[in-house]
């Protein structure tokens, strides 16, 4: 039995700065309660700076990555593909499982997007999550059925992004 009685499924969408920031401040919330929490991460598979520090915390946070290392630019290969369908075969035990209290499934909205994964399988993910389970879905453009079916749906907005005035990425800040 998990430590939440409800859990709910959150949605972080938008143009703006901040979703994946968002979900991991909220799994280090839940480390800080003893919860057990499972990160996927969709299209990404480089080793982040922010993956270098969940690893150090790896009896209370798993990771894995489902991405073949770069954000797609163009059309996703047939590697992208088979990386997010393998992912999405392990996600939906690890969901079921009831070994997590989080599982945050990071720019799953943007494999929807590029169409490696389908709206239905995202849509399962949902109807398959026990009531115990937290659930969060990050990504740009997140689909009116997925906001729908969400408790929770956040839009980072950007105002204002020093990025427009060519600052790249910052070390420890941005990547």
């Amino acid at each position: 039995m998990g430590k939440l009685k409800k859990g709910y499924v959150q949605v972080y969408t938008g143009d703006g700065k901040g979703k994946t920031t968002a979900a991991l401040g909220l799994a280090l919330r839940a480390v800080g309660n003893d919860f057990k929490v499972f990160i996927a991460q969709f299209i990404k598979g480089l080793e982040y700076c922010e993956i270098k520090a969940l690893k150090r915390l790896n009896d209370s946070i798993t990771v894995k990555q489902y991405g073949r290392g770069c954000f797609i630019q163009n059309n996703p290969t047939k590697e992208d593909i088979a990386a997010a369908r393998n992912g999405l075969c392990e996600i939906t035990e690890v969901i079921s499982s009831g070994k997590y209290d989080l599982v945050i499934l990071d720019e799953i909205n943007i494999a929807l997007h590029f169409k490696i994964l389908t709206l239905q399988d995202v849509l399962d993910l949902i109807e398959i999550k026990p009531d115990n389970v937290e659930l969060v879905l990050t990504g740009r453009r997140a689909e009116k059925e997925i906001i729908d079916k969400a408790d929770l749906v956040t839009e980072m907005r950007e105002v204002k992004h020093y990025f427009t005035k060519g600052v790249m990425a910052r070390k420890g800040i941005e990547r």
